[in-house]
């Protein structure tokens, strides 16, 4: 859903803008497809670095408790006794929780345990990354779609209000799923893409004017 956002607010903005320089209409649909796959790239690599990084940081999590339990598996087995301890169990059912549960699978229980970390639930980089660039994607053909198919002289105002339309559609979603008041995250999220496009068609009409 922030994919999406960022997709809308973008590709919105970044036509908008180009629009508000008195370019052609061509070049107000070369920048929103390039606005696009640009900014589906960039999410997709962002993603991918940040979920690799934090890959990472579990693989080198497994390692180390892989290491510990093969080094002194006792004292592993006296770490998640405490630990059931600290919990509220009483230490002589703490002791047979952790025995029993170690017999089954002494990695995966210490991984669950005391770093929360489960193999399934394990960071993807790579579907990280595609989930990303299509939700961006998704998101920016909204107004894509929408400058193609309307006349040049109100090509700005209709992207700007489909643009808002759907902000409001995702906030109101967002705020649903989250539990908040719908109608004040689609003001906010409204809000924040006003400004963005305010500010890109501000910017747009400056360069025009000088002729850059």
């Amino acid at each position: 859903m922030l994919g999406a956002d960022d997709g809308i607010v973008s590709t919105a903005s970044l036509m908008i803008g180009v629009a508000a320089s008195a370019a052609p209409g061509a070049a107000v649909l070369v920048a929103g497809f390039a606005g696009l796959v640009a900014g589906a790239m960039s999410m997709a690599a962002g993603e991918y670095v940040s979920v690799s990084s934090q890959r990472d940081a579990e693989e080198a999590d497994i390692k180390l408790e892989s290491t510990q339990l093969e080094r002194d598996p006792s004292r592993e087995l006296d770490e998640l006794t405490e630990l059931y301890v600290r919990r509220g169990l009483e230490r002589a059912l703490a002791r047979t929780v952790a025995e029993r549960l170690t017999a089954i699978n002494p990695l995966d229980t210490h991984l669950r345990e005391e770093l929360g970390l489960r193999p399934a639930a394990m960071a993807r980089p790579v579907q990280a990354a595609l989930v990303s660039a299509l939700s961006f994607a998704a998101g920016a053909a909204l107004p894509l779609l929408v400058a193609i198919l309307t006349p040049t002289p109100f090509r700005t105002a209709t992207i700007a209000v489909a643009a808002l339309l759907s902000l409001a559609v995702l906030g109101m979603v967002g705020g649903r799923v989250g539990g908040a008041s719908a109608s004040r995250a689609a003001l906010r999220v409204m809000a924040g893409g006003a400004v963005a496009m305010a500010v890109t068609a501000f910017i747009g009409r400056l360069v025009g004017a000088v002729g850059l």
